[in-house]
C-alpha cells in the first residue's frame, strides 16, 4: 500500500502504523493544562477519531547523542510539534510513549517529556497508561484566539504610533527593520509559503515587542503558538502571501506616518482576513487529508 496522498506526501510518516492506536478505548484523560484546546465544541466533521493516516514503510531517523546543547526530548518536541503542524499527524490519531521511544530510538522518559510539553502547548492530550492522543482542533476556539490577537495588535499598534511619532529609538528602529523585509519590489518577494508564513508570525511580534511591555509579547506568543496549525495551512494553501506583503507595507506606511486611527483599522482588517481565510481553508484541508484513500 502507498502511503496515502496527505498535504506533504514527500515527507516521511512520523510513526510506523503499527505503532498508533485509533480504535482503543482511553482510560479517564488526565486534567489538561489550562493552555489546552478546548475540544467540547469541535467542528462536526473532524470529531470523530480518524484511521492512522500514516504508512509504515517509513524509515525513522534515531536521535543520537544531542548536538548543539539540545536533549533527546527537545529534538521529540521538535520533530512531532512539525508533523502535527504539517498534518502528518492528524487531530484526533492516537499515539504510545512505547511507540514514541521505538519511532525516535530513546527511552520512554524522552518520549514522556516531549509529549508532556505538546501537551502544554495544546498540541497533544494524554491519558493514562501511556496513552496519548493529537488534540482534535476546535475552531470556535481559533475564532477566540483570533479575537485576542486582534485586541492585543490594535492596542499595541495605538502605543507604536505614539512611540513611533515622538522618535522612539526602538519603535524606528523596529519598523525600518520590518521595512527591509516588506518593502522590497515585487520581483523581491520570497515565494515560499512557509518561510513567509514564518515571517508574518515574526512581524507581528515584533510591532508588538516595540511597544516594550514583556506582558502584552508574552500574551502574544502564547496566541501565536496556538493558532499556528491553522496560521501556516492559510498561507500554504491560500492566497496570502501576496496579500500579506501587501497589507504589512500598507501598515508600515501608515504607522510611520502617524496615522494612529488608519494604522489600527488596518491592523484590525489584516487579522480579520487572515482570521476568515485560515480557519475556512484549515477545515477544508483537514476534511482532505481526513478522507484522502489511502491508495492515492
Amino acid at each position: 500500500m502507498r502511503e496515502p496522498n496527505l498535504l506533504i506526501p514527500s515527507s516521511p510518516s512520523p510513526l510506523a502504523s503499527a505503532d498508533v492506536q485509533t480504535n482503543a478505548q482511553p482510560a479517564a484523560p488526565l486534567t489538561p493544562p489550562a493552555s489546552a484546546l478546548d475540544a467540547r465544541s469541535l467542528v462536526s466533521t473532524l470529531s470523530t477519531r480518524s484511521p492512522n493516516p500514516l504508512n509504515a514503510t517509513s524509515s525513522p531517523t534515531p536521535l543520537r547523542a544531542a548536538r548543539g546543547g539540545a536533549s533527546r526530548a527537545d529534538r521529540v518536541y521538535e520533530s512531532l510539534r512539525e508533523d502535527i503542524f504539517e498534518l502528518r499527524l492528524l487531530p484526533g490519531v492516537w499515539l504510545t510513549e512505547a511507540a514514541v521511544a521505538a519511532r525516535f530510538e530513546v527511552s520512554r522518559t524522552p518520549a514522556r517529556e516531549a509529549l508532556q510539553r505538546l501537551q502544554g502547548d495544546g498540541l497533544m492530550r494524554g491519558y493514562v497508561r501511556g496513552g496519548w492522543e493529537v488534540a482534535p482542533i476546535d475552531f470556535s476556539r481559533f475564532d477566540d484566539l483570533y479575537e485576542m490577537r486582534e485586541l492585543i495588535e490594535t492596542f499595541a499598534i495605538r502605543r507604536l504610533c505614539e512611540r513611533h511619532a515622538r522618535g522612539d529609538r526602538a519603535a524606528v528602529q523596529a519598523l525600518d527593520a520590518l521595512g527591509a523585509i516588506w518593502l522590497v519590489p515585487e520581483a523581491a518577494r520570497l515565494t515560499d509559503a512557509r518561510r513567509v508564513a514564518a515571517l508574518d508570525e515574526a512581524f507581528h511580534l515584533a510591532l508588538v515587542d516595540a511597544v516594550g511591555n514583556a506582558e502584552l509579547s508574552a500574551a502574544l506568543r502564547r496566541v501565536t503558538d496556538r493558532i499556528h496549525v491553522v496560521h501556516r495551512l492559510g498561507f500554504v494553501y491560500g492566497e496570502r502571501v501576496g496579500e500579506t506583503y501587501a497589507e504589512h507595507a500598507e501598515l508600515i506606511g501608515a504607522i510611520r506616518a502617524g496615522g494612529v486611527g488608519v494604522a489600527v483599522e488596518l491592523a484590525e482588517r489584516h487579522v480579520r482576513r487572515c482570521r476568515a481565510e485560515i480557519c475556512r481553508l484549515g477545515a477544508q484541508r483537514l476534511e482532505l487529508a481526513r478522507g484522502e484513500p489511502a491508495g492515492v
